[in-house]
């Protein structure tokens, strides 16, 4: 089992564009051991930071994984995938393969996608592609997509039936849309592979939702989602990672450790609380 401390992480939504090896470095800094990054970073650029691909690139990859081997940063989750009509993640195995190079713990997947039966297949091939490069793979659920809530998400798993295939578990989605801690605790505790901590208010512009959760969320305990009774409903040994990105600071000039070191402050002080 992590140590509560040590189950700490920053997604890469929260840092807009920041370069890899650079995000390693801030991660370790405010003290947490995990990152999830993507081999292109997010189209949200406000501090200017210079366009990178590790797909292109050999030497940022060399100076990635030499960060994260001197700064003991694991990269947790690996993200960038979403299922899309006429498009076969077979197709994206060199990528894969390029992830579990990288040390990449476990690659995500959204679908967009809403034939649900080419859904699962996609979902199927991207479990048995990832196992074969040794990483886990995981499955997010998003209200306004066709997986859209847990029950959806859980039918995915069990219909794909792999060991590798879990569930990403994002706090803000989970509440948004209509699941509880209880459904949670029900759960098989191994179907559960990461969580993605954040705070917002219970309710909100559904039509808006998308902007929302991927530029203004809150810093925990900010907001009204009932984060405490989530992380006692969840195994203690999976990562907790940070996925609160604050567009309007960030624009506004605002730096990443000043923007996430509250967040990283407030999730130590929740699970604190678990021991």
């Amino acid at each position: 089992m992590k140590n509560a401390m040590d189950r700490l992480g920053i997604e890469l939504l929260c840092v807009f564009g920041m370069p890899p090896a650079a995000f390693v470095e801030l991660a370790a800094d405010l003290g947490c051991h995990h990152i999830s990054l993507g081999l292109e970073p997010m189209p949200e650029n406000p501090h200017g930071y210079p366009r990178w691909s590790l797909r292109d690139d050999p030497a940022l990859r060399r100076a990635l994984v030499a960060a994260l081997k001197e700064r003991q940063v694991s990269i947790a989750l690996g993200e960038g995938y979403v299922f899309r009509p006429g498009l076969d993640i077979r197709n994206q195995a060199a990528d894969l393969a390029l992830m579990a190079e990288l040390g990449v713990k476990c690659v995500n997947a959204v679908t967009i996608d809403p034939d649900l039966a080419r859904a699962y297949d996609q979902y199927g091939a991207f479990a048995e592609l990832a196992a074969a490069a040794g990483m886990a793979a995981s499955i997010e659920f998003m209200p306004g997509m066709p997986v859209a809530n847990l029950a959806a998400a859980v039918a995915v798993i069990n219909q794909v039936n792999r060991p590798n295939f879990r569930l990403l578990v994002d706090c803000m989605h989970l509440m948004r849309s209509g699941g509880s801690a209880a459904e949670l605790a029900a759960l098989d505790p191994a179907m559960i592979g990461h969580i993605q901590l954040c705070d917002a208010p219970l309710k909100g512009d559904m039509t808006r939702y998308a902007m929302e959760a991927k530029c203004e969320r809150m810093v925990p305990g900010s907001g009204e989602l009932p984060l405490a009774d989530i992380l006692r409903s969840l195994p203690r040994d999976v990562v907790v990672s940070l996925e609160v990105p604050m567009l309007a600071k960030a624009t506004a000039g605002i730096g990443p450790i000043e923007r996430l070191q509250p967040c990283v402050t407030a999730a130590r002080q929740l699970l604190a609380q678990l021991t």
